[in-house]
């Protein structure tokens, strides 16, 4: 099992930055993407940056070059700096670790923490 805990959301003006963390336990093991996700209201769950345990990194089009996800070497925390937020980025946004092991596949989420760009 793993357990993962967001902080660092919150109000902030358009333009500014926030850094989220992403506090996880538990047993991350074999080959794994730790990641960030998004949902806006009465939008779909999408995604927003994904770390593979390879150090790959994949970004979705609308947050290349203003968002960077990052880790720890231990994997005990995930972070996703954002910079120049725009009011779209208003969102939940949700921390996911998916493991793969042999032919099994595992899926953990945070509970989610909020992001409002608003003036």
């Amino acid at each position: 099992q793993v357990q993962l805990v967001e902080s660092g959301g919150g109000l902030v003006q358009p333009g500014g930055s926030l850094r989220l963390s992403c506090a996880a336990s538990g047993n991350i093991f074999g080959f794994y993407t730790m990641g960030w996700y998004r949902q806006a209201p009465g939008k779909q769950r999408e995604l927003v940056a994904t770390l593979t345990s390879g150090e790959h990194t994949n970004y979705a089009d609308s947050v290349k070059g203003r968002f960077t996800i990052s880790k720890a070497h231990d994997k005990s925390t995930v972070w996703l700096q954002m910079n120049s937020l725009r009011p779209e980025d208003t969102a939940v946004y949700y921390c996911n670790v998916h493991i793969l092991v042999l032919t099994s596949n595992y899926d953990y989420w945070g509970q989610g923490t909020q992001v409002t760009v608003s003036s």
